[in-house]
């Protein structure tokens, strides 16, 4: 081994001499400053591979010793020729025993028989014959993979729970570093353009939703004022919203519609008032009524009433068969109203009735009633309860016991439901209207104006900060703002 060492001022120098001396693949054993100067020790290539395989002529090189002891044969037992005798010193003659030592080889039975002594030799039978040994099991190669086949299905749902951990935790911390963003960025906004704030605070104050409203806020053309920017908001909810121009679609066509809805919506009054409208247009004997309410104690009796005052003849009907021959029997009325049982969006049933309405045999058109006093989350729960297959409009109830009407125009906005009727009564058939968006709109912020000035400035940012990304409500993307 040939150490060489090399000086220089600077380690790259020295690097430079130890490359043209011993080559690029040199070993660098040390690198170390030296009275000023840098000294490294370095080894050619060459004399690392010399080191790592030892020399033929050392022990380390020779073959390991075998200690498997090869099975003694039966032609081990054939009598070796004697070997010639030594000759002994005169002066010490051999031991007796020696002398009469037998002239045959005894079989080694291990490498320790060296130490012991020989064993009288024994004439090879079959009783002492040594038996074969077994063969080795062989390797189980099905066993094998069906091991290793499930070692990699634990690490993998090992690696896909850590994964869906560490996802979570990453959305986890979007949404905060989007919700503060959100908060920062508000509130830069409505130091900069105030009017966007009193345009939210009367959004917010006549019941739309905080999602919606700050969509449309994000939206407000530039340059307006407050008042400019709230006629734009209400022009855009005006066009937003669907509605029936004329009864014709229901009077004049006919068919089977539904009306479902969770309890105490208005279903049976809204029914009769519909049905006071048919009888009024085509008589009584072109209009047939059904009703499905057999759990409410006199939930039937109460169309019967109106039913005897119309003169129409009123169905009850139990099951999806029962529905089935009530439709075919009637196939020849020009309008068919049902009036369903009420029972909880988040029941179960709701997707029963749905079912039995789709399946009937008839081409069932559903309108769902909304409950103008319930929250925009309620609506919303009961649009998605009672959607099914699709809803062919809807009818907004108790208007007149409403504070405010923006949660509903909400949903309308974002779900994009036909409306086809407002009630705001309980007079047969007076409190039934035709819906009129202008006049909705013009409502919703006329009721709650006095509301818009318990919201501070200071709680906006907050509110805003809660919303996240609005690009990832769908039920945003399809609102058309011009």
């Amino acid at each position: 081994m040939n150490v060489k060492k090399f000086t220089a001022a600077t380690s790259r120098e020295a690097l430079r001499k130890v490359r043209e001396a011993l080559g690029p693949d040199a070993v660098i054993l040390s690198n170390r400053p030296v009275d000023g100067v840098v000294e490294i020790l370095a080894l050619d290539n060459d004399d690392v591979a010399s080191l790592a395989s030892p020399a033929p002529e050392s022990e380390m090189a020779a073959p390991r010793p075998s200690l498997r002891i090869q099975e003694p044969t039966f032609d081990d037992f054939e009598p070796a020729p004697a070997p010639a005798p030594a000759p002994r010193p005169a002066a010490r003659p051999a031991p007796r025993a020696f002398q009469e030592a037998p002239a045959a080889r005894q079989p080694m039975n291990s490498l320790y028989d060296m130490d012991e002594p020989a064993a009288p030799a024994v004439a090879p039978t079959y009783a002492n014959r040594r038996a074969p040994q077994p063969e080795a099991p062989a390797f189980d190669m099905a066993a094998m993979t069906a091991m290793m086949s499930a070692a990699i299905a634990q690490a993998k749902e090992s690696a896909a729970a850590e994964m869906h951990g560490m996802m979570n935790e990453i959305r986890a911390m979007r949404g905060m570093m989007e919700s503060q963003l959100a908060e920062l960025s508000w509130g830069t906004t409505q130091q900069r353009e105030p009017q966007k704030a009193a345009v939210l605070r009367e959004m917010l104050a006549a019941g739309f939703s905080a999602s919606l409203s700050r969509y449309l806020v994000d939206k407000l053309p530039a340059g307006k004022d407050a008042a400019e920017s709230l006629r734009w908001v209400k022009t855009v909810l005006a066009r937003n919203i669907t509605t029936m121009a004329d009864e014709d679609a229901i009077l004049d066509r006919g068919g089977v519609f539904a009306l479902v809805g969770p309890t105490g919506v208005g279903k049976t009054t809204t029914t009769a008032k519909l049905a006071a409208r048919c009888v009024m247009r085509h008589g009584p004997e072109k209009l047939a009524l059904i009703t499905t309410d057999a759990y409410r104690i006199g939930g039937h009796e109460q169309l019967r009433i109106y039913g005897k005052i119309l003169g129409v003849m009123v169905h009850s009907v139990k099951d999806e068969a029962d529905l089935r021959i009530a439709l075919k029997e009637l196939r020849n009325k020009h309008t068919v109203l049902i009036d369903t049982i009420g029972m909880s969006q988040r029941d179960q049933m709701v997707t029963e009735q749905v079912a039995m309405l789709t399946e009937s045999g008839a081409d069932v058109k559903r309108l769902l009633c909304l409950n103008a006093t319930s929250t925009n989350e309620t609506l919303n729960e009961v649009v998605r309860a009672y959607q099914g297959t699709g809803l062919a409009g809807a009818i907004m109830t108790k208007m007149d016991e409403a504070a405010s009407i923006g949660n509903v125009l909400d949903v309308l906005v974002r779900q994009k439901l036909n409306l086809h009727y407002i009630s705001n009564g309980q007079r047969v058939p007076e409190d039934l209207h035709l819906a009129d968006r202008a006049m909705l709109v013009d409502r919703a912020f006329r009721t709650r104006r006095d509301a818009a000035a318990q919201i501070a400035d200071a709680d906006l940012p907050l509110m805003m900060a809660g919303l996240g990304n609005l690009n990832n409500d769908r039920s945003l993307r399809e609102v058309y703002v011009g």
